[in-house]
């Protein structure tokens, strides 16, 4: 009869191999880590501590009984990324294709429960079949039980979730309620319903890729938040996430040192604003110059990408980033951007970080689609974010802030700290040539006309650039103290970082309640 000790070496090295070496050989085939490979990357080198190795399925059904392999198709436990400790689950595709029974549910429960009360934050690495099918409604017990613990963490630690293979059915809810979505391209799907059952039931012809791949996910849907060529670049992604995030909302994200001088001149954005109003330039030229050299780390790159969000850091202070990008559809606000930088500000402002917001928008984009679909619920997810935030909050107005889009950019109205405008903004209700063809719309119908009076269209042009002059630039704005300064766009990194510095102390809160009711 074996030892004890005998017995814990034999239960731990069976329990290091999973499903065993031929599954663990078939998972590598696929371009695919195991579960404990993809952690070994994930956390500092010798700080995982496991729990739960020994824990197995208690089910009796369907010859189940006969194979209960040690810790049931997830690793869990805890671990450091960069010295600061995190709390992760890795699901075992080796082990009954990594499908969620009861007691694999509740070892992910009880890390994200152990998250919840010690601070920190909640990796969940998925790569599971879904639920475990001879566990029935026990299996699907688990998965409600995990969503609720996601909800009730929302907001209080970061949730970050790498899609590492399938995920389909209600596996995807889980993902979804979290912070952050990786995907790794080629080897990771989510879907609610497969491909199978949607040609049965919509006729559709489509690839596990086409529906639900990490690309589709990354640029159509907007689930994913990053689209990885492969699984180490999503470890390391979400190792480099976490450098600018707090471990909990009751505390403030690291400041690392920056190299990058605060009081750099910024002289490459002086000429960065065309002559031309409705001519293009990059904003992510604009952010990358402004703010600590190398230190701008993307969120939803590929999705809606007439707004760019993201982190970086200002002197060594990890700020969050809202920016409309001129290159794309002129920076005008639609459903999928102010849903994209609603959810950001949120979580900027659940986590206390900072917001700057760099504003060139020339209002929200029109059309039937847009109207039918929603955009006035939509665009006010992005200005109800604005308005509820309570972390500091600076807004750099570099060209054009036009129409109800003015206001919900963190305009002064809705709580905007500091609000800053280069010479160049422009900020009215619409464009001036727009708003001249209201104004005088008998005049320039008239000039317009077969046989019209020349004359008249030298006037238009007149009345354009004298309503240019005196409403399409910051100086009205300023005069009623809605804009704090109209400043030399090369000063913008100075001046942001000392406004930081002045609202380090802010203290603002919102009336009591149980919570809002955002347009959803």
């Amino acid at each position: 009869m074996k030892n004890t000790k005998d017995l814990l070496a034999e239960y731990r090295k069976e329990a290091l191999l999973g499903g065993g070496e031929k599954r663990i050989e078939e998972q590598h085939k696929k371009g695919k880590l195991t579960a404990r490979e993809r952690l070994a990357l994930l956390l500092d080198e010798n700080s995982f501590e496991e729990f739960d190795m020994f824990v197995k399925h208690r089910s009796k059904d369907f010859g189940l009984e006969t194979q209960r392999p040690l810790g049931d198709g997830v690793v869990t436990g805890c671990g450091r990324i960069h010295g600061r400790f995190v709390y992760v689950f890795s699901q075992d595709f080796t082990v009954f294709g990594g499908s969620l029974s009861e007691a694999h549910a509740e070892k992910i429960i009880k890390v994200m429960e152990m998250a919840m009360r010690n601070g920190a934050p909640i990796i969940g690495l998925n790569d599971s079949g879904g639920a475990r099918i001879q566990e029935g409604v026990v299996s699907l017990g688990g998965y409600a039980d995990i969503f609720l613990l996601n909800t009730l963490a929302s907001g209080v630690v970061p949730q970050i979730s790498a899609v590492l293979g399938p995920c389909a059915g209600g596996a995807v809810y889980s993902p979804a309620i979290t912070d952050f979505v990786f995907m790794a391209q080629g080897t990771s799907y989510m879907f609610v319903t497969g491909p199978n059952v949607t040609k049965t039931v919509t006729h559709e012809d489509v690839t596990s890729e086409e529906l639900g791949g990490a690309d589709t996910h990354a640029s159509k849907s907007g689930v994913a938040h990053f689209a990885m060529p492969n699984e180490l670049e999503c470890l390391d992604g979400i190792r480099k996430l976490l450098t600018y995030l707090p471990q909990n909302n009751k505390e403030k994200a690291p400041i690392i040192n920056s190299n990058d001088d605060p009081a750099r001149i910024c002289t490459l954005l002086n000429d960065i604003v065309p002559q031309l109003s409705h001519q293009s330039y990059d904003m992510k030229a604009v952010i990358e110059e402004t703010v600590d050299k190398g230190s701008f780390f993307e969120v939803h790159e590929q999705f809606a990408t007439n707004i760019i969000v993201g982190f970086a850091r200002l002197n060594g202070e990890s700020v969050g980033i809202i920016a409309n990008q001129p290159l794309s559809m002129a920076g005008v606000l639609d459903i999928d951007s102010a849903t994209k930088g609603a959810r950001f500000v949120r979580f900027c402002d659940a986590f206390n970080i900072p917001l700057v917001v760099f504003e060139d928008v020339p209002g929200f984009l029109p059309g039937t689609d847009q109207e039918w679909r929603g955009i006035i619920r939509h665009g006010a997810k992005l200005l109800y974010a604005f308005a509820e935030a309570t972390v500091p909050k600076v807004t750099i107005i570099t060209r054009k802030a036009y129409g109800g889009a003015y206001d919900v950019m963190n305009s002064k109205h809705i709580r905007g700290d500091i609000n800053y405008a280069w010479p160049s903004a422009e900020i009215a209700v619409m464009g001036p040539k727009g708003a001249v063809e209201i104004i005088f719309k008998k005049e320039i119908t008239d000039a317009r006309v077969v046989g019209g009076d020349p004359a008249a269209l030298i006037k238009e042009e007149e009345l354009t650039n004298e309503y240019r002059e005196r409403f399409a630039n910051p100086f009205i704005a300023a005069e009623r103290g809605y804009i704090d300064d109209v400043i030399e766009p090369s000063e913008t990194r100075i001046r942001l970082i000392r406004a930081l510095k002045m609202l380090a102390t802010k203290q603002a809160t919102n009336p009591w309640k149980k919570h809002g009711n955002i347009p959803l």
